[in-house]
């Protein structure tokens, strides 16, 4: 059965050259100049593909009709052919889920091919696969466009959640971690059973032991009535130790026994107690050298790193980071209730030149703020922080200091000719260059002598 591709153009006659190509290529063609009409056709289900122009009849327009479309639709491939489109546009267009962007000087025989291969479920050439957006899955099931973070997702979902092994995920803060845990859990054989997380170094030395493994009425001043830890909530399923590295000595010990002989003794208690649970723990620190210094037990590290996945840090995987402010941005704006949201060129440079030093979550904090303090669907540099407008790639610094540079030439320039009364040889004498030189940069800088001079009939060669 042949794929159906409708083309949505204001004038539709323009499309026929792209029309012929698609129907050499073995699909049927339907065109429309009605955003409406495009929007219910797919709605029906009677396309396979939509090409849209950006101005369009009726009172929706292509950018429109694209948004509704992929919020309805999100697999839908929809792709773009304008003779009013830029850089911007396509930037824009594609972080919506636009498959492909082409203007209508170009030639539609490759742009033909792309919609045919991608409206039967291939990916474009040269396109990753892709998963499209919904902020009901947690951006660790995306695939990463980082070869090494995709690596440890993938190794995650296929090999390590299906085995029993202790894990420990390594990592700086804010990589996604817990994130990385559930993910795991959930594609565990013990995803129907409880999955209990405590972050070691949020809780008190004091409160840790008990907090884990629970305490008997009366082990300590206070102790009213039996607790049961974290350690016994999770029987079946699957226990989550974050910032591990932060746990006291004695803690070490204790938990070293629970992955040796799988059971615990609540405080103040002298019952063993069995427990059956996967051990997943994380820490930000550099476990080796705490051992090396003394500082955590060898033995409990390698018990812990039977298994160990490295999430690398957000400034090493700057290709991520279009797909994770995207997926971010259409978290918080269906939360807020906005209309679909988009990053400008220049705020996702200046993104990607930053370091991030709070990595995945420090660029989910500052999409939030953007849904909440802008005031439009794009997403400027100026609406960004400061410390990521700051960060420009060293070429970057240097334009912007040329451009600042002859702005300040072509400023003094014109300020001393004015006073000389449009004279170039006595600017040039004052200047102190060649007064070829200087009628070089009059051309350049394209300053009007004439009006600076006092009198037109004065000529000055």
């Amino acid at each position: 059965m042949p794929l159906h591709i409708l083309i949505a153009d204001l004038d539709p006659a323009q499309s026929e050259p792209l029309k012929k190509q698609l129907e050499q290529l073995g699909a049927d063609v339907t065109l429309t100049s009605s955003g409406e009409e495009a929007l219910e056709r797919a709605l029906n289900g009677e396309i396979d593909g939509l090409v849209t122009e950006i101005r369009l009849v009726g009172e929706m327009g292509g950018r429109e009709l694209v948004n509704k479309l992929l919020h309805e639709i999100p697999a839908m491939p929809i792709f773009v052919r304008t003779a009013h489109g830029s850089t911007d546009d396509a930037f824009e267009l594609a972080q919506l889920g636009v498959r492909a962007f082409s203007l209508k000087s170009d030639p539609p025989k490759g742009f033909a091919e792309t919609v045919v291969a991608v409206s039967d479920g291939n990916p474009a050439p040269g396109e990753e696969e892709r998963v499209a957006i919904s902020a009901d899955v947690p951006y660790t099931e995306y695939l990463s466009r980082n070869e090494e973070t995709a690596n440890v997702f993938r190794i995650a979902i296929e090999r390590v959640a299906k085995a029993p092994s202790t894990v420990l995920i390594t990592g700086e803060s804010g990589t996604g971690k817990e994130l990385l845990a559930k993910m795991i859990h959930r594609h565990s054989p013990r995803a129907g059973k409880p999955m209990v997380s405590v972050n070691c170094a949020a809780l008190p030395e004091t409160l840790i032991e008990t907090e884990l493994f629970g305490h008997e009425k009366g082990s300590f001043t206070g102790a009213s009535g039996r607790r049961i830890g974290r350690f016994e909530q999770a029987n079946g399923g699957t226990f989550f130790l974050d910032e591990v590295g932060d746990l006291s000595p004695v803690v070490q010990t204790k938990l070293l026994r629970v992955l040796q002989e799988r059971v615990i003794e609540r405080v103040g208690g002298v019952d063993t107690i069995p427990i059956n649970v996967r051990v997943i723990a994380a820490t930000h620190r550099k476990l080796r050298k705490m051992v090396e210094r003394g500082d955590f037990r060898e033995d409990l590290f390698y018990r812990l790193s039977v298994i160990n996945l490295e999430l690398p840090a957000l400034r090493n995987r700057p290709e991520d980071i279009p797909g994770l402010s995207q997926f971010f941005l259409e978290r918080f704006r269906r939360d807020s209730g906005r209309e679909p949201m988009v990053v400008s060129q220049r705020a996702m440079k200046a993104m990607k030149n930053y370091r991030w030093p709070g990595n995945v979550r420090e660029l989910e904090n500052v999409m939030e703020r953007a849904v909440v303090m802008s005031l439009h669907s794009r997403i400027e540099i100026e609406e960004l922080p400061e410390e990521i407008r700051r960060s420009q790639p060293l070429a970057d610094q240097q334009r912007s200091l040329r451009a600042a540079r002859e702005e300040f030439e072509q400023e003094f320039i014109e300020q001393t000719l004015a006073r000389l009364g449009g004279n170039v040889s006595a600017a040039a004498q004052e200047l102190e260059i060649a007064r070829k030189n200087l009628q070089e940069k009059i051309k350049r800088y394209g300053i009007d002598v004439d009006k600076l001079r006092p009198g037109a009939s004065k000529k000055e060669s």
